[in-house]
């Protein structure tokens, strides 16, 4: 079982990795044609709305109410029936989808007063930053059709990890990076706005994706006409499904949505330090937390189908003990070594060094929460596969409230530090009410040498934190040195760090098979 879940666990985390490697070449672009300057700041507005309904409509809560259901006609029904399945969800969810668009797109205006209420209010009293208003509605219109594109990308890609063939829908983002880079280069330097070649190439992008996946659903008998199907019976049962899990599985979403409402208020570049920052947590949370959530979903839900709840356990079980054993190394990673990774990754053109400092604050307080977002994304499985969806929305209202309070708290004093500390604050929250609720209800359980496996890991990172400790050069060292010198150091830093951790871990004992 572990060794099925680890080899595709590899090839998810590789086309993963790949996919995350472009995202940050498409970053860097980006922070050398914008920087974090205002419209830079506008840029990550427009593109971060469709992208928080992606997570609603496609990739978050539809793949987790849709696999379970989907892997329950594999194990009893006929093809002719699988097709019909996935035909009534494309029409029906696709319809919907199509409004949601069009709506989005007519009402670009009243989104961006909407979640960009600071700027909506300042565009209406005729103050200095009104602009951004009319700029967000304006870029709104172009990134808003991502929406429709991605959502039937999301349905080939789940559908194809229910067969097993990971690796397509992990390396399917990496077209949007690309189109989003091209048109960056090529077209950016054209335009008086290069926002707008940035707004086009995710519209691109989007397209692009969609249209990868359709041979690879051609290839697997499983291309079919869409066709309308509310009252469906399987239909029905992913509707319900999905309706709570659409809040339960974005919650972070949610809460990044509130920052950015909140950041409106704050000092131009405030959304653009968060959003550099956000980057760079994305990578290690896709690379190990998400591929790992998108492996053992249908593994579990076979096991639910199944009625295997001792090996349900241990595949949750797997899946925790490895968040625990690449996250916890990532977490101290981002933390101990922030700000040099900003100034490597995008110190240049518009970028400063004090746009590098000031993200790197941030990046420290979303660092602190990575393992806690990891964690959710795999306790979560626990509940989706068992078709629960209403537990996680639950716990999910708490977190999200927890955050608005933490906001308030924190974003004070701290301003757009306070949001990310709220936000990865609110992340342990969810995770501790997943995990203790599947603890239980007797799903989580504590197998013998856990809690030492967990000490050793500690041990193991907090020897690397020594040795990061005790060799990064100060500040200075950064900002003086050339790029290809900065680039050699933090090489060597993760590196040997990397090193240093695994040693640990083969000293102490720590099985990783």
């Amino acid at each position: 079982m572990s060794k099925s879940l680890t080899k595709s666990g590899i090839i998810v985390s590789a086309m993963t990795f790949i996919s995350r490697v472009m995202g940050l070449v498409r970053d860097v672009v980006i922070a050398n044609l914008m920087g974090a300057g205002a419209a830079a700041d506008v840029f990550f507005f427009a593109n971060k709305i469709p992208n928080f309904l992606r997570r609603l409509f496609a990739e978050g809560a539809f793949a987790q109410a849709f696999v379970p259901v989907l892997t329950e006609y594999r194990r009893g029904k006929d093809i002719d029936e699988q097709r019909l399945l996935i035909a009534r969800v494309s029409g029906t969810l696709g319809t919907l989808v199509t409004i949601v668009t069009l709506v989005g797109v007519v009402g670009s205006p009243i989104i961006a007063a909407l979640f960009g209420t600071g700027w909506f209010l300042d565009w209406y009293h005729g103050g200095p930053q009104g602009h951004k208003f009319v700029l967000a509605s304006d870029l709104l219109r172009i990134t808003f059709p991502y929406l429709w594109f991605i959502t039937f990308t999301a349905l080939a890609g789940a559908i194809l990890n229910t067969l097993g063939k990971f690796a397509v829908a992990a390396f399917t983002p990496v077209f949007l990076n690309i189109a989003i880079i091209v048109f960056a280069l090529w077209l950016g330097p054209q335009m008086e706005n290069p926002e707008f070649a940035l707004a086009w190439g995710v519209f691109v992008g989007g397209a692009v994706q969609f249209l990868f996946q359709i041979p690879f659903l051609k290839r697997a008998g499983l291309l079919v006409r869409p066709r309308w199907g509310w009252g469906d019976p399987g239909v029905t049962k992913i509707r319900k499904l999905m309706i709570p899990a659409m809040f339960g599985v974005s919650v972070s979403q949610i809460n990044l949505l509130f920052d950015t409402l909140i950041a409106s208020f704050l000092m131009s570049g405030s959304i653009s330090w968060l959003y550099y920052s956000d980057r760079l947590l994305e990578f290690p949370l896709g690379l190990f937390g998400i591929a790992i959530a998108t492996v053992i979903l249908p593994a579990l839900s076979s096991r639910h189908v199944d009625k295997s709840s001792e090996e349900f356990s241990r595949t949750l079980d797997w899946g925790i003990r490895t968040v625990v054993v690449l996250g916890l190394p990532a977490m101290a990673g981002l933390i101990m070594l922030a700000e040099p990774m900003l100034m490597v990754l995008f110190m240049r053109g518009e970028f400063t060094p004090e746009d590098a400092r000031l993200a790197s604050y941030s990046l420290f307080a979303y660092g602190s929460g990575l393992l806690s977002f990891m964690l959710v994304k795999v306790l979560a499985t626990g509940f989706y596969s068992r078709q629960d969806t209403r537990r996680p929305v639950k716990y999910g209202i708490i977190a999200m409230v927890t955050n608005m309070v933490f906001n308030v708290i924190f974003a004070i004093p701290f301003g757009y530090v306070g949001l990310a500390i709220a936000t990865s604050l609110s992340a342990f929250v969810n995770a501790g009410l997943l995990g203790y609720n599947l603890w239980r209800d007797g799903v989580l359980k504590r197998y013998p040498g856990t809690l030492t496996y967990f000490a050793k890991v500690t041990l193991a990172v907090v020897a690397m934190i020594a040795l990061l400790l005790y060799f990064t050069p100060a500040r200075d060292w950064w900002l003086a040195a050339e790029l290809t010198a900065r680039i050699w150091k933090l090489t060597q830093l993760i590196g040997a760090a990397a090193a240093l951790y695994l040693v640990s871990l083969l000293v102490l004992r720590v099985k990783l098979r």
